[in-house]
């Protein structure tokens, strides 16, 4: 398996560079000419809204947003999140759940290295950090992917220090009744993305290597 890294602080990427070299990447690795390909970044503040995202989930404000081909609803990237874009051929025959749940994997094991316990939650993908007495269920690893020929697209974000006011003026993945967070507000501490990297790709190449055939 192949790991790209794009650009991460200060060098952060824009969104559609980084859509156009997926697909660039993505038909390669189709086409048989790239291995399976892990494209790792931390994007320029944006948000993206997927093929299920209705008016009343996206900002009331004004802000821009990108309509993208993933699943899922919409959501924010931006610095402090770790962003990354597996794009590998699945098992035939497809199973896009299985793929989705791999990943979950990886973050819950990501985060549980790191001190911060997470677990999946019924008809909810992505990561989350349990209830307390004081927050709701809170959303710290965002999934959101698409397969074309049997090859994947778009991937997870896992938040390690981001500014969490960007679920201010939006309803985060469509979600209303949960909120957002971050490793480092879990832990009470600056977690920066250079510190999750090689626990993510380490990860990557368990939950990953195994399945896909590239």
């Amino acid at each position: 398996m192949r790991f790209e890294q794009l650009g991460l602080a200060p060098d952060y990427v824009d969104y559609r560079a980084a859509w156009e070299h997926q697909r660039e990447v993505h038909a390669a690795v189709v086409a048989g000419e790239l291995p399976d390909t892990v494209l790792l970044l931390e994007h320029e503040a944006v948000y993206t809204a997927g093929k299920r995202t209705e008016a009343h989930e996206r900002p009331l404000d004004g802000t821009p947003v990108i309509d993208v081909d993933r699943g899922g609803k919409i959501t924010w990237h931006g610095p402090g999140q770790l962003v990354g874009y597996p794009i590998v051929r699945l098992p035939s025959p497809v199973d896009v759940v299985a793929h989705v749940r791999r990943l979950e994997d990886m973050m819950i094991s990501v985060c549980r290295e790191l001190g911060v316990p997470t677990m999946r939650v019924e008809g909810r993908s992505g990561v989350w950090v349990a209830a307390d007495d004081v927050r709701p269920e809170r959303k710290i690893g965002a999934i959101g992917i698409r397969v074309s020929h049997e090859v994947t697209m778009h991937g997870f974000a896992l938040n390690c220090d981001c500014d969490l006011g960007w679920a201010d003026v939006v309803i985060p993945c469509g979600i209303a009744d949960a909120g957002v967070t971050s490793l480092s507000r879990e832990l009470g501490r600056d977690v920066p993305v250079t510190e999750v990297l090689p626990l993510v790709q380490r990860e990557l190449e368990r939950v990953l290597g195994g399945v896909t055939t590239g």
